[in-house]
């Protein structure tokens, strides 16, 4: 490699090969086994194994046709996660960002994850470290490296020293040789040392509690059943048959797959906001939280020096001339933070420049200061902009009464919170001599424009938010005030009293913390471990030491400018800046699990109420109410309104959702109830009073059962009255759509044992309408009662 003409890109290749990309990579499923695996699934398995015997029984046509919906259920459910998984990937690519690298002989722009040891690259203020590597050239170059030390101070380098990935530039700009990449730099070692989040959520471990209960009525209806009606006589392979197609249809195997669905679905909504949800499981657990312990830069702030206040200590200069002044004193070939808010502050003034800069010294560790020789008109002038207690130094003109107003000046601005900037001048001379301060600025990070809302919205919405940071408490106590948040703000001694005290029995203090200031990464870590037992927690995050908070957290959420190893880990990741990406993540996770528990009722009602009814049936009549296509039908049918649950009109909460297991389990209960005695009752009059022939019976009776399932959906969605907040469209359409191809299938005997009339047809559609009503009534009974309680 030669050092003027950076590697060759052959040579880039080959290194490449030999170590890697740039990347913390991500453990990846193969794409095969992650495609086909569905089609072992144990519902897949039962599918086919009905298929396998319906064949056996000579009923080669409902083979096919069972094959053929297994397919069809298997491409909608593959459809639906690519068009999910292809929106969040889109907005991954966005995590990436280029560098200015030199390649045959030419600077050219690259992604960051291709770079490879020995290549030389050339970074600006705030550009991002991308790798581990060694200073070849460099001016006025600090670095901060808070997200790998933890250490708010900037690391001043020079030629020879060495740098690392994840840490940004804070001044100047360098030139620099990459030594390591990837994994071998110096915290992906670090990284590779931690695993991902992989705890399931609140959500995911009640709905496989809810598979293995019903699972077990199931398995156990099925048993009895197949004991009962072998002693009768019946055939043992039509029996089998018909036991796995009862069982496909009452158990709610494919409810993981609907929920994550429904998650997958809520994510891609979440990346075009600019959330990027890494653990979809995450979503459930958001909708619970109760606590955020949010940082304040970047989130709360807009990590975005501003000058907001100018006072002039000079009755000939007023504010925009104290500007100018400070506009003049500002390095523009390498400008800072602070640099670029007296640039923009100058802008706003509408003047422009009139001045000739005979010379800039620019800012550095020692001097503190800023000092321009400039020519204005005839006249020649020095400008000193800096730390206002090294340039009251060089004040030796001022009276002694500005000089007073000026410390207190200082003084009050301090206790405010807000860093400041002196101005002095002399046209007396060529030196830092005989000068006098004729203004100061007052330098803060502005809140978000939608910070003091959405944290409002969050407070009532039942989710407490405390502020943690590294900055001082009076920088803290200035923001909490802004955002009108009561309560104190604790010292890091009062923080690490106040964690090592905090218990399940003694947390009262926590409503009395506004925030915690000057934040060392133990010490979130502690805070998030020990609030963790009284609350779900969700925490922020930007630097490398924040990962084991973020993991301790039941939700670990990277902000916009987080070091690209914790977005790894983290389980969602912000792209757009400020708070209030945070509300609609919350927003859309009560959504999502607002529909997941609809799901869970109807489907346990569901459930509940096909197998007790076909139990109770076979017992008391020696056969089963449907044939085995029939129940695999109807479990086909029940999918398609399902999956569009997943984009289902909700009312979200005001508090932080959570699972009452036992009111959700009595009102399936009740709806399960209802539909057992309302189909009992309606097959005992086709059988003992009207006598309809068996094939009528089967026919009406898959209608009745069809339409009152989907009907429920109507009620089971809203704890309202059914009709006073309707699903969505989608869920409408897709169960009106269901519903005419069930009446059309009785109506024609397609795949029917026979063919009803259409009197027949209206007649389930009016018994089902009222026995909907039943359910309607009951449940708002049941909520009446749960209210008084």
């Amino acid at each position: 490699m030669s050092k003027t003409l950076g590697l060759t890109t052959v040579e880039a290749e080959a290194l490449l090969k030999k170590f890697g990309l740039n990347d913390v990579e991500e453990k990846k499923n193969d794409i095969v086994k992650k495609f086909f695996l569905p089609l072992i699934s144990p519902i897949s398995l039962m599918l086919i194994t009905a298929a396998i015997l319906s064949y056996i029984n000579g009923k080669i046509f409902d083979c096919w046709f069972i094959i053929i919906l297994f397919f069809l259920n298997f491409v909608v459910q593959k459809w639906q996660e690519f068009k999910a998984n292809k929106a969040i990937a889109e907005l991954r690519e966005k995590l990436a960002f280029d560098v200015s690298v030199l390649r045959d002989g030419k600077w050219i722009s690259l992604n960051a994850k291709f770079l490879v040891p020995g290549d030389l690259i050339r970074l600006g203020l705030g550009g991002i470290i991308p790798a581990d590597g060694v200073v070849t050239n460099s001016q006025n170059l600090s670095i901060n490296e808070a997200v790998l030390t933890g250490e708010s101070m900037l690391k001043d380098k020079k030629t020879g020293d060495k740098i690392f990935s994840g840490s940004f530039i804070a001044t100047g700009n360098l030139e620099a040789e990459i030594t390591s990449t990837g994994k071998n730099t110096n915290f992906g070692k670090t990284i590779f040392s931690i695993e991902a989040p992989a705890e399931k959520s609140i959500l995911e471990k009640d709905i496989i509690h809810i598979s293995k209960f019903l699972t077990k009525i199931s398995i156990a209806a099925v048993v009895i059943l197949t004991i009962s009606l072998t002693y009768k006589g019946f055939d043992l392979k039509e029996l089998m048959t018909l036991d796995l197609s009862l069982i496909i249809a009452g158990i709610p195997i494919a409810l993981p797959t609907v929920m994550t669905i429904i998650l997958s679905i809520g994510a891609a909504k979440l990346a075009k906001q600019s959330v990027i949800i890494r653990r979809l499981s995450a979503l459930q657990d958001l909708a619970n939280v109760n606590l955020l312990l949010t940082d304040k830069t970047g989130t709360i702030t807009k990590n975005e020096i501003t000058i907001t206040h100018v006072i002039s200590y000079d009755s000939n200069f007023n504010s925009n001339d104290i500007i100018e002044l400070a506009y003049y004193a500002t390095s523009h070939a390498t400008p800072n933070a602070i640099d670029l808010a007296v640039v923009k502050k100058f802008e706003q003034t509408g003047r422009k420049s009139n001045a000739i800069i005979l010379n800039l010294i620019p800012y550095d560790s020692e001097r503190k200061r800023t000092t321009a020789y400039i020519q204005k008109e005839q006249e020649k002038m020095v400008i000193s902009l800096g730390a206002p207690q090294i340039i009251q130094q060089f004040d030796t003109n001022s009276p002694p009464e500005q000089k007073s107003k000026f410390e207190q000046d200082v003084q009050d601005a301090a206790a405010d919170g807000f860093r400041t900037l002196a101005i002095a001048i002399t046209n007396k001379g060529e030196t830092e001599e005989r000068m006098t301060i004729v203004g100061m600025l007052f330098l803060t990070d502005p809140l978000d424009e939608g910070a003091k809302e959405t944290i409002h919205f969050m407070q009532q919405n039942g989710i407490e938010v405390k502020i943690v940071t590294g900055d001082n408490k009076l920088i803290t106590e200035r923001i909490t005030r802004e955002l009108e948040l009561s309560g104190s703000v604790f010292s890091p001694k009062d923080t690490r009293l106040f964690y090592q005290q905090y218990n399940k029995t003694n947390n009262d203090k926590l409503y009395s913390v506004a925030a915690f200031s000057e934040i060392l990464p133990r010490d979130k870590f502690e805070l998030v471990s020990k609030l963790k037992s009284t609350h779900i927690v969700a925490a922020t995050g930007d630097g490398i030491n924040d990962i084991q908070a973020l993991k301790a957290a039941n939700v670990g959420i990277a902000v916009s400018n987080a070091v690209s190893a914790l977005k790894s880990l983290a389980d969602i990741v912000l792209v757009g800046r400020g708070i209030s990406v945070i509300r609609n993540a919350i927003i859309e996770s009560r959504k999502i699990f607002i529909r997941v528990y609809n799901y869970s009722v109807y489907r346990i009602s569901e459930s509940f109420r096909l197998i007790i009814t076909i139990f109770i049936l076979g017992l008391l009549y020696g056969f089963y109410p449907l044939n085995p296509l029939q129940l695999i039908l109807l479990a086909f049918l029940n999918d398609i309104p399902i999956i569009c649950l997943a984009v289902d009109r909700v009312k979200i909460t005001t508090k932080p959702s959570k699972i009452n297991v036992k009111e959700r389990f009595n009102l399936s209960l009740l709806f399960g109830t209802i539909g057992v005695i309302s189909s009992i009752t309606l097959f005992v009059l086709m059988k003992n009073v009207w006598q309809f022939s068996l094939p009528n019976i089967q026919t009406i009776f898959f209608l009745k059962l069809t339409i009152s399932g989907h009907m429920l959906i109507f009620v089971a969605h809203t704890k309202e009255r059914w009709y006073t907040f309707l699903p969505s469209k989608e869920v409408i359409i897709a169960t009106v759509t269901t519903q005419i191809v069930a009446t059309t299938l009785a109506v024609s005997g397609f795949l029917m044992p026979s063919k009803i009339s259409f009197s027949l047809a209206a007649l389930v559609w009016v018994w089902a309408f009222i026995w909907m009503q039943l359910s309607d009534f009951v449940k708002v009974i049941h909520r009446s009662m749960i209210r008084r309680n």
